[in-house]
């Protein structure tokens, strides 16, 4: 099956309002990140958790006699009752951060490809910010989205593609009311996010629960949400197909036939219970349109992610540390296996749990502890179901016959970037004598070679108030708030100790070159701060 055009997912919207608007999340190969690696259900935590007001048909609603049982002539009644917890979400992006003057040399926008070694390189990377040209705001940048209640004070579901990046997020009920939310957590693997509503008078919100129920093949769909802006538009359809790899990881989707457009985004798809079956998230759609193939999110890995995100802000996932591949009939042949069945090792990823353990290039995995692997996706899926710091016992096809190698998982590395750091052999960790201050706004790191006290300063935010103050990549802290400091660590505790004392900026003492300064570094406030 192919995989979904990004063009045609639902919640990609630019900042021109209007129907037609489109966006690209950032960093994004579909507009869900791709859906992934692997879930791991909290002990304990249950469906429960989210003490649902069920909707459901009325007994005496107008309904039809079939050989299979009876079938609604209106979902009238049905609507009433889920409609009131779906939200249409606005956000807005962007418009706090300064458009960079600097380009990736680190030199002043258009200036001349200078060599490195160049006695002019240094002066025009240190050059003060009066001769970069002036840092305007880039524009805000604005998109909507769907999103359902969840529980009676407000917590949210919606999609991370929806949120990504928000400084500023709302979300509207059907009767127009707007209200501010924050971020509690996202998963970009599942394209989930949750929010919960600035809930200061304590009222109670219409909410609704997932389903608990399996979904069939040809049972309806109903699809709640916001496309193009329409908010609380109904659409109706089946359940089209079940685990549909729509290339985007090893999990599953649900296939739908329900008008999925441009603004469902993070919407919900009901049962004829008026329980959420799946979280709509994606589109396939040659035109960008609605052509009847939409998947969601099913149930069972929403509630397993939302979950964790309610009680961590974030999913934990196992991680193996290689990279896999389908064994067909071809491959089973070559390797001697009795069956096209397992995963097979294409190469260990350096500084991976996998890399000291044992496991070899071209091991076939047939068994993880007591569970069969069926595939590359099945070993992805069972893998990301331990938690990590787990050690497993994983049994190999090498040389003709089956081994066992014991693996210590990881953590599954929460981004793109980070995964390509640990395929390239780089550390996935800052090393330990560098340090981010957020804050600040700066990356630290140990003294100059030939100076015994100072820390120095490796990377500057561009947003924030220490680039505008003109600090830059090779400046020295050399005292903050008249304190010397020799290591990052040094740093932090100064800033610990300024902001109990409730200050709002920071002294710092800096060295550039052979000159020292004072420079009033602000704090960044909490909501500032990711």
């Amino acid at each position: 099956m192919p995989t979904p055009n990004p063009a045609s997912l639902p919640g990609n919207h630019s900042a021109n309002p209007g129907p037609a608007a489109g966006r690209t999340p950032r960093r994004r190969r579909v507009a869900f990140a791709g859906a992934v690696a692997g879930l791991g259900l909290l002990a304990g935590a249950g469906i429960s958790a989210f003490s649902p007001a069920i909707a459901q048909l009325k007994p005496d609603a107008p309904s039809v006699e079939t050989p299979f049982g009876r079938a609604p002539l209106s979902f009238a009644d049905l609507i009433d009752r889920v409609k009131p917890s779906v939200v249409s979400i606005s956000v807005v992006s962007g418009g706090d951060k300064m458009a960079s003057n600097t380009d990736d040399r680190g030199l002043p926008e258009g200036f001349p490809d200078i060599p490195e070694d160049s006695p002019f390189y240094e002066f025009f990377k240190r050059l003060p910010k009066e001769f970069r040209g002036p840092q305007v705001p880039r524009p805000p940048q604005q998109a909507q989205g769907s999103g359902f209640v969840i529980t009676p004070d407000g917590y949210v579901v919606t999609n991370n593609h929806v949120i990504d990046g928000a400084n500023k997020i709302q979300v509207s009920f059907d009767d127009q009311e707007k209200l501010e939310a924050e971020l509690i957590g996202s998963d970009p693997r599942t394209d989930l996010a949750l929010l919960k509503i600035n809930n200061k008078s304590g009222k109670t919100f219409p909410h609704v629960k997932f389903a608990e129920k399996s979904v069939r093949v040809g049972d309806w769909a109903i699809a709640v949400g916001n496309p193009f802006g329409l908010g609380g538009t109904v659409t109706a359809g089946i359940v089209s197909a079940l685990g549909r790899d729509i290339g985007s990881g090893p999990y599953d989707f649900l296939q739908i036939d329900a008008a999925v457009n441009r603004g469902n985004s993070g919407g919900p798809t009901f049962s004829l219970d008026g329980d959420v079956i799946g979280v709509n998230t994606a589109i396939y759609s040659p035109s960008g349109g609605n052509v009847g193939i939409a998947f969601a999110v099913p149930a069972k890995t929403a509630v397993e992610v939302i979950e964790q995100l309610k009680s961590k802000g974030k999913v934990s996932r196992g991680w193996l540390g290689v990279k896999i591949q389908n064994v067909d009939e071809d491959t089973a042949a070559a390797l001697g296996l009795p069956d096209a069945k397992g995963a097979l090792v294409s190469e260990i990823t350096p500084n991976g749990p996998a890399s000291g353990s044992g496991l070899k290039v071209q091991d076939t995995i047939l068994q993880v502890n007591a569970d069969s692997i069926a595939d590359s996706r099945d070993l992805a899926r069972k893998i990301a179901d331990y938690a990590p710091e787990t050690t497993v016992d994983v049994k190999v096809w090498r040389n003709n016959k089956s081994e066992t190698v014991k693996v210590k998982l990881g953590t599954f590395p929460g981004s793109t970037e980070e995964i390509a750091k640990l395929e390239q052999g780089k550390p996935l960790e800052a090393p330990k004598d560098k340090m981010d201050l957020d804050m600040l706004g700066l990356t630290l790191g140990p003294a100059p070679a030939d100076a015994e006290e100072g820390v120095t300063i490796s990377e500057v935010e561009p947003s924030s108030d220490a680039a505008q103050k003109g600090l830059r990549a090779g400046d020295v802290i050399v005292q903050v708030q008249g304190e010397t400091v020799s290591k990052p660590a040094d740093v932090a505790a100064q800033l610990k100790k300024v902001q109990e004392m409730g200050r709002t900026a920071v002294m710092l003492s800096i060295k550039s070159q052979d000159r020292t300064r004072f420079v009033a570094v602000q704090l960044k406030k909490d909501k500032d701060k990711g």
